[in-house]
């Protein structure tokens, strides 16, 4: 039986490419970036080329904006807690969508714990924020405030820019979660005047065990790990050399690449979408034109993800029914709730999202496999009512 990969905004294959030039940073070229000879400095020059691309990709200022850090959800933290903390004196205000991501949502909610006021802002029915509440809560006592560049359940681009002029019109810093959109859609840290930007290797086709966070060249953030102080004193420990230049390299290679894999992902996207909404209730989750051009995302009236997710991998075939850091709970999705589901509605998704190995000849065999699994799943479910 072929295999289907559809889960691509839950983990990624590294890139051949990727692995080919950072495979010797396991084997031959181990030295520590922090010594003095030269097998510590070969491989402190390899971070700093791989700082060098990411800059890049994202059009930084330069190179010294970018920290590496071990994951996006690190990059996340210390971005909300080290801004927050470290302006505490301008106020004590933090705000975030209400479909963020659970490693923005969570140290919020630490910091309203420690005396911060905590404000989540709503989001429309396609999954779009909210911006005449965000200017109205936005003030000069909010020290970050945190909008996801798209939505990695649902694939709504968020206007960013729109969203930016606000923030510093009444604000001080806006961190954005890039995670999902990096790769998909050009970003530009100083056009969109973004001041902490998150990145994740994996959701590049990079090594697992890497991210990365922008500071805008003037933001001011304290370190939340402690230690010898690598990354500029913000982010201590021995960096993973091999992760890092993975990433280096999947951002270098994602920047020449993004245009033309995006439109063929888009085309492919389209027809899955167009294909799936001819099964009986179904619906789109997310914006209809707004999203993400590998990501289609929609709901089953009457019948549990868990179990879609399941009989779809029978067919070799691996969707996700929601975001993979929080599937271990039995409860629906924040962000199917945020855009106006009702619980029983939130619990029917299927997330797709495509890559590198998907091509339009996997479209019929996911169609099939889609219809026989609703049909099964509505059969045997108590809650489906069919329309008369």
């Amino acid at each position: 039986m072929k295999r289907i990969y559809l889960d691509h905004a839950s983990s990624m294959p590294v890139d051949p490419r990727v692995l080919k030039l950072a495979e010797s940073y396991l084997i031959t070229n181990y030295g520590n970036p922090s010594s003095l000879h030269s097998v510590g400095l070969d491989a402190k020059q390899a971070i700093e080329d791989a700082r060098k691309k990411i800059a890049d990709f994202i059009n930084a200022e330069n190179e010294n904006c970018i920290i590496f850090t071990g994951s996006a959800t690190e990059s996340n933290n210390l971005a909300i807690r080290g801004a927050a903390l470290r302006n505490i004196t301008q106020g004590k205000s933090v705000v975030a969508s209400a479909i963020e991501h659970i490693s923005v949502l969570n140290p919020m909610k630490e910091l309203q714990k420690n005396g911060f006021t905590f404000t989540i802002i709503p989001v429309d029915s396609t999954g779009l924020l909210d911006l005449e509440l965000l200017a109205k809560h936005v003030t000069k006592n909010t020290t970050v405030t945190s909008v996801m560049y798209a939505n990695n359940e649902i694939g709504t681009i968020e206007p960013i820019h729109e969203i930016s002029n606000i923030v510093h019109e009444k604000g001080i810093y806006l961190h954005v979660d890039a995670t999902a959109a990096a790769g998909r859609i050009p970003i530009d840290v100083q056009k969109e005047k973004i001041d902490l930007l998150t990145l994740s290797s994996n959701d590049l086709y990079g090594p697992h065990g890497a991210g990365v966070l922008y500071i805008k060249p003037g933001v001011k953030i304290q370190s939340v790990l402690l230690g010898g102080g690598q990354e500029r004193g913000l982010r201590s420990g021995t960096e993973n050399i091999f992760a890092i230049v993975g990433m280096g390299e999947a951002a270098h290679l994602a920047g020449k690449e993004m245009n033309t894999e995006s439109k063929r992902l888009t085309t492919i996207r389209d027809t899955i979408i167009k294909d799936l909404l001819q099964i009986e209730d179904t619906y789109l989750t997310g914006h209809p034109t707004q999203r993400l051009p590998h990501h289609a995302s929609v709901r089953f009236s009457g019948i549990e993800g868990e179990s879609i997710l399941l009989n779809m991998d029978m067919y070799g075939i691996q969707i996700s029914t929601g975001s993979a850091c929080s599937s271990k709970t039995l409860e629906p999705s924040h962000v199917l709730l945020a855009i106006g589901l009702k619980h029983e509605e939130a619990h029917g998704s299927m997330v797709i999202s495509l890559g590198q190995s998907n091509t339009m000849t996997d479209v019929p065999t996911i169609k099939k496999a889609a219809k026989e699994t609703v049909e099964r799943l509505r059969q045997l479910s108590p809650l489906y009512q069919p329309k008369r």
